[in-house]
């Protein structure tokens, strides 16, 4: 029983993912929201809320627009969300911004920038 009480969770984070995702493609027009994609949901166990990670492209100020108007936006999204999904309550959503692409990215550039070798002497 306890594994169904922390498997659930998940699988509703993870329906919830997709269908924001789709939203967000397919039925959102704030400009404001810019090019943002849904990393990840994660609710809560009792599924009453979620925070929803958001990656955006662009800068901090386009990052927090972004995350502003999905939150203004999140009481309208949950009803979507709980209609779309067949899920009794809807989680109230917390839309919040996750940079872990930005660091992946900024690791992958550090990495590239090692010479082949990595302890710097020549072989020979």
């Amino acid at each position: 029983m306890k594994q169904q009480q922390r498997r659930r969770p998940r699988q509703v984070g993870d329906v919830m993912r997709t269908e924001l995702a789709r939203l967000l493609r397919e039925e959102l027009r704030d400009p404001e929201i810019g090019f943002a994609t849904i990393t990840e949901v994660v609710p809560s166990a009792d599924l009453k809320n979620a925070r929803v990670y958001v990656s955006v492209l662009g800068g901090a100020d386009q990052f927090q627009r972004s995350v502003a108007a999905l939150n203004r936006a999140a009481s309208h999204l949950r009803g979507l969300v709980g209609r779309n999904c067949g899920l009794r309550f809807a989680p109230e959503l917390r839309f919040l911004e996750d940079h872990s692409l930005e660091r992946g990215a900024r690791i992958e550039e550090i990495l590239r920038g090692i010479p082949e070798g990595g302890d710097g002497e020549e072989k020979g």
